[in-house]
Formats: structure tokens, sequence, C-alpha cells
């Protein structure tokens, strides 16, 4: 088989893993469409990448392995080399969701994946045509390239009563993770919003449809107590801090003193300085059973962000100085 018929392979078998991703998502009967459909869209995917290797006179397999194929991680790392390349960052967390599908039950928190599926449906349908001229509308109509999410948010108190403690607090931590994120990124090539919004408005010609309100009721109500959850002033998990205060210094074209840049070890000492741990407005520890988990709010990611920028020549070395005070000797 010569290199242009396996290419030519290649890309039909992306083309149909594709296909078949969204008609198991969008088949009202299948339970098992979160699972089925990222299984499909990363195989979608990673038969297209490679075609587009090949196209490069790049090999797809290891140097040291000629019979075995690069991972589907591999080859999006030599595509996208930025890793804040937003459609990177998009197909890392579909992996992910892939990758723990096997574990944990996902099909009751489908709303917060269904953002990431649809831009990734999209990504893929302009990269395809970018890289190999393949317009997906030949192959598929250009209306069932919207993914159809079905089921209503669950809340964290519903989500915890259903499932066991150690599920409950994963789901919540990845939903977490995927508000946070497409907060920062803001992009349609990481997350594409599936939601109608309703505004009030006083011009009938504007509506879709019309409601009353009645201010003539007995019954009055007024907020006594508000109980907020951790696992909504808190989203960020500790690695979604170092992401996101990263590609906040990017925008910024701002660079501490440190070859590596903010990575996980400055923002250890960071944390250790300030004793965050301990300051319940910046941090929390989650307890289930014997594990615990610490996450970390919108204030705290505001305060590293602000500290950086007042000193980021001398962040780092400010923060090493501190700790060799505290550990003498070191």
């Amino acid at each position: 088989m010569t290199n242009d018929e396996i290419l030519k392979k290649m890309i039909e078998k992306s083309i149909e893993a594709f296909i078949l991703g969204l008609e198991v998502y969008n088949k009202p009967t299948i339970k098992y469409r979160i699972e089925g459909f990222s299984f499909f869209i990363v195989n979608a995917w990673e038969l297209m990448l490679k075609a587009e290797l090949l196209n490069r006179n790049q090999s797809i397999y290891y140097k040291d392995d000629h019979e075995r194929t690069l991972s589907v991680s591999n080859t999006i790392e030599k595509i996208y080399s930025d890793k804040n390349t937003r459609i990177r960052l998009n197909l890392e967390k579909i992996i992910d969701l892939r990758n723990i599908s096997t574990h944990y039950i996902t099909e009751d928190y489908e709303i917060k994946y269904a953002p990431l599926f649809q831009a990734c449906v999209l990504n893929y349908v302009n990269e395809i045509k970018r890289f190999h001229n393949v317009d997906i509308e030949n192959y598929i109509s250009q209306n069932f390239l919207t993914v159809s999410a079905n089921y209503e948010p669950l809340t964290n108190e519903q989500i915890r009563l259903k499932y066991t403690p150690e599920i409950a607090e994963k789901l919540i931590q990845k939903g977490n993770e995927i508000d946070v994120l497409s907060e920062e990124y803001n992009s349609d090539k990481f997350t594409i919003n599936i939601k109608q919004n309703l505004y009030i408005t006083k011009k009938k010609s504007d509506s879709d449809f019309v409601v009353s309100i009645s201010d003539g009721s007995d019954n009055k109500v007024s907020i006594v107590k508000q109980y907020k959850d951790p696992s909504n002033t808190h989203k960020y998990t500790y690695s979604n801090v170092v992401e996101v205060i990263s590609d906040r210094l990017n925008k910024k074209n701002i660079k501490i003193d440190y070859n590596k840049g903010f990575n996980s070890h400055v923002l250890g000492l960071f944390i250790d300085f300030y004793n965050i741990k301990q300051n319940q407005e910046y941090c929390y520890v989650h307890i289930i059973g014997k594990t615990s988990h610490y996450t970390y709010s919108d204030k705290f990611v505001e305060f590293v962000f602000s500290e950086i920028k007042k000193t980021p020549n001398n962040f780092y070395g400010s923060l090493k100085k501190a700790q060799k005070k505290i550990t003498p000797g070191t």
C-alpha cells in the first residue's frame, strides 16, 4: 500500500469515527453516550492528525519501536506544539474524560462536558478542512453538527446524594475544572456553551413568549442565611491555579524570575509563605474518609496574580529567600 493510499484510508476512517461519535451522542436511547462519544471523537482526531504528520513527511511511529504508532497525546503535541493552543487544551480535557470513563460514572454530569464536545466537533470540522481540504458537510448535514445535551444539570448536593463520596467529589472537581478554565480561556475553541438565556422586556414585539408579574402576593420572603458550598466558592484545583496564572502571565507578557516560569514548585512556595492552607477565604480542605484534598478560590487566584505583578523580577527570589529563613541550612 502506497503512502497516499494509507493517508486516504486514515482520513476515511477518521471521518467514519467522527460521524459515529455524533450518532452515538445524539441518539437519545443510548445511555453510554458521553463515554462513547469521547472514545470515537478522540479516535477521529488521532487518525486525522496522524494523516497530517504523513503530509508533512514526519513519522507516525516511535523512534525506538517502528511497529508502534505514536499515542494520541504525542500526536497532538507534534501538531500543536504550543501547549496553550485552545484546540489542544480542549482535546486534552476530552482525552482525560475518556481515560476516567472506565472508573467514574459521568452520565449525570453531561451538561458540564457538552460545551467541550461542541467546541471539539467544530474544531474537527475546521481542522480537517485546513489540513486535508475535506468538507465534512459532504458526509453529514450541517444541522447534525450540533450536540444535543438532554440532561438537566445536577446540583452538588444532588450529586453527593446520588453517588459515593469519592465519585461525587471527583465529578464535582472535574466539573469545576471545566467551569474555571472556560471562564479564563474565554474561547469558542475550548468550549461553546449550549444554553438558553431568558430576559424580561417590556416590549412585547421583542419577546418570544409572554409572562405576567404580580405584586399582590401576600407571601413575602426574605433571605435569612445563605449557605455557601465550598465546591462552588473554591473551584480551583492546585493544577488549575497553575494553568490559570500561567495563562494570564502569557497574555500580559509578564515573566517571573524563574527560568521554568510559574509552575507547581513556585505555587507551593507561595502557599507555604502565606500559610494559605490555614485561610478558608483562599483555601478549603475536603476530607473524605481518610483522604483529603485542597481547592482554592477566585480570590486566591487574584491574590497570587496581583502579587506577581508587583515585582515579577523578584517574585521567585523573595519566596526562596523567605524559605531559607524558615528552614535554615537548606
